[in-house]
């Protein structure tokens, strides 16, 4: 997993510093507790290593029976290997059951995907995910 240096550098001291191919640390804190930050790990941990985090947003979300947040996540994938991997993640993610301590994933959707082939081939994903509390 890579971070974007122009990321919100929020997210880059909720990480930690990344792992070169074993993964995310846990930190010093250990599991992060925060639903969005749970999320964050299970989309990156499913987009793979080739996956950059460009950008993360959460806003609130309710209707009358249920409440959560929805999240946009933008990932870059960069390299034939890197574009392969997002493919894979596009086709994955709709269908994949995301385990978040008292959430539910009700709704997971590839928003956007954009390709590009010069100078290298990269590939920016902008997937919409809904988390409702699960009480």
């Amino acid at each position: 997993m890579r971070i974007d240096p122009r990321a919100d550098r929020s997210l880059i001291a909720a990480f930690g510093a990344p792992e070169p191919a074993g993964g995310v640390s846990a930190g010093r804190w250990g599991r992060p507790r925060h639903p969005a930050m749970q999320l964050l790990r299970a989309v990156m941990a499913l987009a793979g290593t080739e996956a950059e985090l460009i950008r993360h947003s959460e806003r609130v979300w309710a209707s009358v029976t249920f409440s959560g947040t929805r999240h946009s996540i933008v990932l870059g994938f960069e390299g034939m290997a890197g574009v392969a991997a997002g493919e894979a993640f596009v086709c994955t993610l709709p269908d994949h059951e995301f385990a978040i301590c008292r959430q539910i994933v009700a709704d997971a959707t590839v928003a956007a995907v954009a390709h590009e082939m010069l100078p290298a081939p990269r590939m920016v994903v902008e997937a919409e995910l809904l988390l409702l509390e699960d009480c």
